[in-house]
């Protein structure tokens, strides 16, 4: 197992800081949410890019993801949504980040017409992927939230450029074992996220091993170096304990799963 922190974690700091707190509590890798206000965004310049990779060679830190809010099943233009992939995509392989995260957004509508409609535009984009040596991941998230669902769409779509990124939380919700999860996605799996809430009805982020979530089961069951990234979901909880003290103790708890 290879252990990874989201940036989710630490809203708004400056890239250089979160590389010095993952090196210091011994994460591995670092998956980079892109959003307003983050230091990791499609518009950067030739000059932030290469502070940034300078930063993660100084730290020794891996850029595991770039980590989008695109919504590939959502209503709307096909071109403008695989116009807005080419250009993550291209911001990752300039971080020297092997993978894409992309949500499914579906809800609004049926289900075999939200699939079609990923499959369609992830095939449109994987080509551009393999070329720049970034694979995209469909995460298991809102209207997709179980490994079946996200496998659903990957048959559909049937490129290795494109990929599943398993969140532990919402498989869960979904009803979910790990090891039925796993067996939906282990041909696509790119890596997991973990978590740990209070419970289904309190989303609240805790320490890892601290929530009911199979973190454990999860884990242990995983091919040896598969990348494992705490997402600590931070921006939606402000009364969530800060990030930075629980980073050692997440890390430590990892290791002796992984052990």
């Amino acid at each position: 197992m290879r252990p990874a922190l989201s940036t989710l974690g630490l809203p708004g700091l400056p890239l250089a800081e979160v590389l010095r707190l993952a090196a210091e509590h011994h994460w591995q890798g670092l998956e980079l949410r892109c959003a307003p206000g983050e230091p990791v965004h499609p518009a950067m310049t030739a000059g932030e890019l290469r502070s940034a990779r300078r930063e993660f060679a100084t730290h020794g830190i891996t850029p595991l993801a770039v980590a989008s809010y695109l919504g590939v099943a959502a209503p709307g233009d096909d071109d403008r949504l695989v116009a807005a992939l080419t250009d993550h995509l291209r911001l990752a392989a300039d971080l020297g980040a092997r993978h894409l995260r992309v949500f499914p957004h579906g809800a609004e509508s049926a289900t075999g017409a939200a699939d079609r409609r990923a499959a369609r535009r992830l095939a449109a984009a994987a080509g551009t992927a393999r070329s720049l040596g970034v694979r995209i991941l469909l995460e298991t998230h809102d209207s997709h939230r179980s490994g079946r669902d996200v496998a659903r769409v990957l048959g559909l779509v049937g490129d290795p450029a494109v990929g599943a990124l398993w969140d532990l939380m919402h498989t869960h919700l979904a009803g979910e074992r790990p090891a039925e999860t796993l067996a939906a996605l282990a041909p696509h799996l790119g890596y997991v996220q973990v978590k740990d809430i209070a419970g289904e009805d309190d989303l609240t982020p805790l320490a890892l091993g601290a929530g009911v979530l199979p973190i454990a089961a999860c884990v242990r069951a995983l091919p040896a170096d598969c990348w494992v990234s705490w997402e600590y979901e931070a921006p939606w909880h402000p009364a969530a304990a800060p990030l930075p003290g629980l980073l050692g103790p997440g890390a430590a708890y990892l290791a002796r799963l992984a052990a």
